[in-house]
């Protein structure tokens, strides 16, 4: 099921900040796997490309990173505030 904003698409509102943030961090970690097991596939068919495990292993410090800056940045939620 897709991921759905279900309200008004106002900037302003954190819990719709944070939902960006979300799909941006889900965008990346999409192109992450996409480009990175087609890379392995590519380097299993063809020659070896000695750097590969290095390029691999930088981009998922920065997509664990991204990560820990969405959950960071969430929004809190107060008692008061919370929906029934």
């Amino acid at each position: 099921m897709p991921i759905r904003w279900y309200g008004n698409g106002d900037t302003t509102d954190p819990r719709y900040r944070h939902f960006g943030r979300i799909v941006n961090f889900t965008l990346h970690a999409g192109v992450f796997a996409a480009v990175n097991s087609s890379l392995w596939f590519i380097q299993t068919i063809r020659q070896p490309w000695s750097h590969l495990d290095r390029f691999s292993e930088l981009w998922l410090v920065a997509l664990l990173t991204h990560l820990a800056v969405v959950l960071k940045q969430r929004p809190i939620e107060s008692a008061d505030s919370s929906e029934s």
